[in-house]
């Protein structure tokens, strides 16, 4: 298992550049995510369709295959506990609030332990947070969507 921050499910759902790898490791880390994350991946669809950037068919592909992910992941729901890391996790590093609840969602997942945990993203300053507080990184570079 792994922790998948949105920017890292986009490719899996919609072809981009980094979709070969991000479905490489989903062949090898099942998916932990964030309870929000399921929101950001269908924004991110929803924007590329918005934009021009995938067709009526092609959303309708990628909501496909966000459904059938998210029957598959493991889900961290939202509780007192990520509130409180997320706001720690503000004060230490530069991210913005919705950031902040990703690696507070993935420490609650390893009880904050996070060494050997792996995190998958394509967010460099969420990689760089991530980083820091001691898990191993995936960094999914070239993503052409940050969810």
């Amino acid at each position: 298992m792994a922790f998948w921050d949105a920017s890292a499910l986009v490719p899996l759902c919609v072809n981009e550049a980094t979709s070969r790898s991000s479905h490489a490791y989903l062949g090898k880390f099942a998916p932990v995510v964030w309870w929000g994350s399921l929101v950001e991946v269908h924004s991110a669809i929803f924007r590329l369709h918005k934009g021009k950037e995938i067709t009526d068919a092609g959303m309708k592909g990628a909501l496909a295959r966000l459904r059938r992910l998210s029957e598959e992941w493991k889900e961290i729901l939202p509780g007192d506990a990520i509130r409180e890391l997320a706001v720690r996790l503000l004060s230490e590093h530069s991210l913005r609030a919705a950031d902040s609840l990703q690696p507070a969602a993935s420490l609650t997942w390893c009880r904050q332990r996070p060494s050997r945990r792996n995190f998958i993203c394509a967010d460099h300053k969420l990689a760089q947070a991530v980083h820091l507080a001691g898990f191993s990184v995936v960094l999914l570079s070239g993503s052409a969507v940050q969810a």
